[in-house]
């Protein structure tokens, strides 16, 4: 059994309750958009982490991080990336590796819009986004994902909103 963070769209700001949130967490994953070194480093320092970079991460991110990432995971295969598109309008290059090769988890952000999603055409395959969790964005409110995974199955998957976008 493993406890993950999800979380995306930090855009150089780290809400400090990610860290209450993530406290039971074995490891968080991020979905892009770092913003800034400094946010990476404090999650390292916090948890195990897993990231991909995104649109907006610099080069200095863009050497640490892959665009995308794809492992096994509690017997589940996940896939993260940062621009994905979202069910069943995914990004033009993703889709082909999606109908070649989906995994059992699909992982994006970029959007800044919460979504969580089963993909019948795409064998079940879960899609996740957690939303954005900095305060640069369109979004009103920072949000992330908090889940289970044990033995081929998500488990626990909670929605957790940090307040309005702005706020700490």
């Amino acid at each position: 059994m493993i406890r993950i963070g999800l979380l995306s769209d930090t855009h150089g700001f780290l809400d400090p309750q990610v860290f209450t949130h993530f406290r039971e967490c074995d490891e968080i994953w991020h979905a892009g958009d770092i913003g800034d070194a400094q946010v990476a480093d404090s999650l390292e320092n916090f948890k195990p982490l897993r990231a991909v970079y995104g649109n907006i991460d610099d080069l200095t991110l863009r050497a640490r991080y892959p665009e995308h990432q794809r492992f096994v995971c509690e017997g589940l295969s996940v896939w993260i990336t940062h621009i994905g598109g979202a069910p069943p309008n995914y990004n033009p290059q993703v889709r082909k590796i999606l109908l070649a090769q989906p995994p059992d988890i699909f992982i994006c952000g970029h959007s800044h819009i919460l979504r969580v999603k089963r993909d019948a055409s795409l064998n079940q395959m879960l899609y996740l986004n957690p939303g954005a969790a900095g305060n640069h964005g369109f979004h009103l409110v920072k949000t992330f994902l908090r889940f289970t995974l044990q033995a081929g199955k998500i488990e626990n998957l909670e929605a957790i909103e940090l307040g309005k976008r702005g706020q700490v």
